[in-house]
């Protein structure tokens, strides 16, 4: 007989409580992180619904804090922010503005939360007029090395504010090693970096752009992020931000790239992150919402094949639901 006739069928003989102690890929709080829309208003209680990602919504300064203070209570250990100011201009001044909506939003949330871990992204297209991740030149030709030095110092205006971690999604070729330069000239070497170093030009992203108001005015972004086809590209990339000075890895989406995620997993010794982004999310709540599927059941599912596929940081908004399913 052969040893696999031996094993075929057989199944593990294990009482609840030991297949409790050898649970794979078992998703815990402190694996999540909530991404958070804060926005420049003078109305306090500001807190305005996203019609494509329902139970989402962009937050003024003050609702923040309370939205925050509710995740925290039911184990949040992270959030992602992103800001909205009430000016964009070309150079997306407000990025890097030592007052801005994102500098504001982690100095409240650092005073009142000092264990929570504040990461910002960092990049122009929710600053800018025309909603581009660059500065843009006449004939709409976004300048690489120029945007350079407002993402760097964006980052460091967002480390001096408080901020624990940086995530710069842009994808400019040579970002990750000009915001590592800023910050370890500045006396912030010990500040992690998580690139979003495998960024696909994905429709998923589309809820989002409502979200971030960040819909650019002209093109899209397919010379900078990645071809959805190219997965040989996806490891050239990482590669290039370990060298430039990344701590963290990122793959965006995440759903349609559990294979890249495996891969960056099996190939580098260092933290693999992965964004289940706004489409993925809206698509849940739409069938959620239509009752053709079980809500819990499936995003819990879909965590759990991002940890399967090797990912241990996951930046979704499912958050709070999670959490909330986590504590029943």
């Amino acid at each position: 007989m052969l040893e696999s006739d031996f094993y075929r069928g057989r199944r593990l003989r294990m009482s609840p409580g030991v297949r409790a102690l050898v649970r794979e890929n078992e998703i815990r709080p402190a694996d999540l992180v909530m991404p958070y829309f804060v926005v420049e208003t003078d109305d306090a209680d500001f807190k305005k619904p996203i019609g494509s990602m329902p139970g989402q919504f962009q937050l003024s300064l003050k609702q923040l804090e309370a939205q925050v203070a509710a995740a925290v209570a039911k184990g949040l250990g992270s959030v992602l922010l992103f800001g909205i100011p009430k000016v964009k201009d070309e150079l997306g001044t407000q990025a890097y503005a030592d007052e801005g909506i994102v500098q504001e939003a982690v100095r409240r949330l650092k005073d009142r939360f000092p264990e929570l871990v504040v990461i910002t992204d960092v990049c122009l297209c929710e600053y800018t007029s025309h909603g581009h991740c660059g500065i843009v030149q006449k004939g709409g030709e976004i300048l690489n090395d120029p945007t350079l030095d407002l993402l760097a110092r964006s980052a460091l205006s967002h480390v001096r504010a408080g901020a624990d971690m940086v995530a710069p999604s842009d994808m400019m070729d040579g970002r990750v090693l000009a915001i590592r330069e800023a910050l370890d000239d500045n006396g912030f070497a010990s500040t992690p970096l998580m690139s979003y170093a495998v960024k696909y030009a994905s429709a998923f992203y589309g809820p989002f752009r409502e979200a971030a108001e960040s819909t650019p005015k002209f093109g899209d972004r397919k010379t900078h992020q990645m071809d959805p086809a190219n997965s040989r590209e996806a490891l050239r990339e990482a590669e290039a931000d370990l060298a430039e000075g990344a701590d963290i890895l990122m793959v965006k989406p995440g759903l349609p790239y559990l294979d890249i995620i495996r891969q960056l997993r099996d190939t580098f010794d260092t933290p693999i992150a992965a964004y289940n982004v706004s489409g993925e999310y809206s698509m849940v709540k739409a069938a959620a919402q239509n009752g053709w599927v079980d809500e819990e059941r499936m995003v819990m599912e879909i965590m759990t094949g991002f940890k399967r596929a090797g990912a241990d940081i996951i930046l979704t908004y499912h958050a709070e639901d999670v959490l909330g399913w986590l504590n029943k």
